[in-house]
């Protein structure tokens, strides 16, 4: 595909020691010329495995090739990732000897030392995976040579001239940002049946979501299984982005460019040689890999991340020390801002019970043991379609109930049946992981649903009209271990009472409590009376959360009738109410007296909360003493700087 020329024909350099470009490609057939083979040792090459026998196997030499056996385009490539200390050039090889005769490449001409070491670099690589070169071949750019002229390679003031596969002119980050990207890769990858099975869906077309969602998963099978290539034979890529990945129309396969950075498990310190570090070492660049990975994901799904503003906030609530686990409660506003009628990145990674933001909070999890590896993303159920049985384990049975009922609070519930159904999902995260562990309240909370109370404005006509907005509970450790400072903050809005069905507008307020609580231990929160009749109903009702589904999710053989409890002593509780309009002592009260009306009264008071669980990063179940849950999502401030 031609590119559109980085500068005129007669602006356009021409590699140094290279001959000026040519308009038309040309032989001499009785001329042969001569270039050498540098054959790898076997000495350089790693043992091979049993799983490296076969086909594939065999020498893979590294071409030196001169300076006249190409044809050199007059255009400078722009889609190939270039960078300082680097000019990238599309040619024609000439030589009727060679074997790539006929054929297109890239010399890439390195100036600079860093660059020529990446280039040097690229070539030990390449000689270290030529015991399975078609599956290098396969997964990475491949790498035919590289011009030299003379003795002079070692020198700083001549280049050096690597020579690689042309793949098109395009990266995977020019294809996304195309207008009409999804049927143009649909084209080039040749998705049909065949192509379909590749991950596992009988579904070929379809609407939007399914479309995308099946190219994405085609392309992060392929980049996961180079990526497992590489780390499978001590090499990590660090420099995995959009820009270094292509797609090739020729094997239909996503290359993940060449491997001038590519860096060896074991090349640490002799002094310090040791089989614990290298372990180690191997982790951390593993990990590194998969983050980048991560990173790749993400902007495939969420294309409002190709504008670099957006992806710097994203970047910076990563970097910040936030679990990744929230990121959909921090995306939730800006995707869907310009997007009424619905978000498709958004779509994607909610369905199959949200297991995209878990394969993406698995990625990007802030502490590199915590990432998950090449092998286990490829049995992903995100990346297995229909057709592919995947057992689920119970962090996936876990984080799918919890999406699962986020997705239902996020409508307004008024049928019996919702609330059934979020009262039964909220009893099975309890079963699921029936501890609350106090290290990790601290955060600010925000209330997504009540079983015992319904939030926010009814059938009523009270007077006021109070309209809940938020409700939010923020816990902060202090000094002391067990005393937490608790604040239940409450936006509300003060609505006309004339024509409030219609308006939603009107005054905003905030109410504040605060107080200190101190947790400990407690008695036990019984679910049942003691007496046979209740143990029978108590086993009966262990049978059935045990069968079907989630049977394989809870290794536990008899329910837990009861669940450990905590003790909150609190302080005096400060309560201030903050409004833009001023109201007299009567209003005030009865703006009070509604919000406490809608608002469930274990925000006002903690010690009626006897149990809690915490379900994973995001939620929380906190149970009050009348038995109604409250379910709680962890809210991060969003990164606007």
């Amino acid at each position: 595909m031609p590119l559109a020329a980085a500068a005129a024909v007669a602006a356009c350099p021409s590699p140094v020691g290279l001959s000026r470009p040519s308009c038309r490609t040309y032989a001499h057939p009785r001329r042969r010329r001569g270039f050498r083979l540098e054959a790898s040792s076997s000495a350089s090459a790693p043992a091979p495995a049993a799983a490296d026998e076969g086909a594939g196997a065999g020498p893979c030499p590294v071409v030196r090739f001169d300076m006249d056996d190409f044809a050199i385009a007059d255009r400078v490539s722009v889609g190939l990732h270039g960078r300082s200390g680097e000019m990238i050039f599309e040619a024609t090889v000439r030589d009727p000897s060679s074997e790539l005769y006929g054929s297109t490449v890239v010399l890439r001409q390195l100036k600079s030392s860093q660059a020529k070491r990446r280039g040097r670099r690229a070539l030990e690589v390449l000689k270290k995976l030529a015991r399975r070169q078609m599956m290098y071949d396969s997964y990475a750019l491949q790498v035919h040579g590289y011009i030299a002229p003379g003795n002079a390679a070692e020198q700083e003031d001549v280049p050096f001239v690597l020579v690689h596969g042309y793949h098109g002119s395009y990266s995977l980050h020019h294809w996304l940002q195309l207008s009409d990207w999804l049927p143009t890769l649909e084209a080039t990858l040749a998705l049909d049946e065949e192509q379909a099975r590749r991950v596992g869906d009988d579904s070929v077309g379809g609407p939007a979501v399914t479309r995308q969602l099946r190219l994405i998963r085609i392309l992060m099978r392929d980049l996961l299984i180079g990526v497992n290539y590489l780390h499978s034979h001590g090499l990590a890529h660090t420099e995995l982005r959009l820009e270094n990945v292509h797609v090739s129309p020729i094997d239909k396969h996503v290359k993940v460019g060449i491997l001038g950075n590519a860096s060896d498990f074991h090349d640490s310190d002799p002094s310090s040689s040791t089989v614990a570090s290298n372990n180690e070492r191997r982790k951390m660049m593993i990990a590194f890999d998969m983050r980048c990975v991560g990173f790749i994901m993400a902007k495939m799904v969420l294309r409002e991340l190709l504008d670099p503003s957006t992806f710097f906030k994203f970047k910076s609530f990563l970097t910040k020390g936030n679990d990744p686990s929230c990121l959909r409660e921090f995306l939730l506003p800006i995707l869907c801002q310009n997007c009424p009628s619905g978000n498709i990145g958004l779509q994607m990674l909610d369905r199959q019970w949200g297991a995209g933001w878990n394969l993406l909070a698995l990625l990007l999890a802030t502490k590199p043991e915590k990432r998950i590896s090449c092998l286990d993303a490829l049995r992903h159920p995100f990346l297995c379609g229909p057709k592919w049985r995947i057992n689920p384990s119970t962090s996936i049975i876990r984080w799918g109930l919890g999406s699962t009922a986020v997705r239902m609070t996020e409508d307004y519930i008024y049928g019996h049946h919702q609330r059934r159904r979020l009262a039964y999902f909220v009893e099975l995260m309890e079963v699921l992981n029936p501890n609350l562990r106090t290290e990790l309240l601290p955060g600010r909370w925000r209330l997504l649903y009540c079983t015992g109370r319904h939030i926010g404005l009814t059938l009523r006509q009270p007077s006021p009209r109070i309209l809940i907005s938020d409700v939010c509970l923020t816990v902060s450790s202090e000094s002391v271990d067990p005393v937490f400072c608790v604040t239940s903050d409450i936006g509300f809005r003060i609505m006309p009472e004339s024509n409030w069905p219609h308006d939603k507008s009107g005054t905003e307020g905030v109410l504040s409590a605060t107080t200190s609580a101190r947790i400990t231990a407690g008695r036990v929160y019984i679910h049942e009376q003691e007496g046979k009749e209740n143990r029978v109903a108590s086993s009966r009702s262990s049978r059935r959360y045990l069968r079907g589904k989630w049977r394989k999710g809870s290794k536990m053989k008899e329910l837990p009738a009861s669940l450990a409890s905590v003790n909150i002593a609190m302080d005096e509780v400060d309560i201030s109410m903050s409004c833009k309009s001023t109201l007299n002592v009567n209003s005030a009260e009865k703006v009070l007296q509604e919000i406490r009306t809608q608002t469930p009264p274990e925000m006002f008071d903690l010690s009626k909360i006897v149990c809690g669980t915490y379900i994973d990063a995001r939620l929380m179940v906190l149970r009050g003493v009348n038995g109604s849950a409250l379910l709680f999502i962890r809210s991060n401030p969003r990164t606007d700087s």
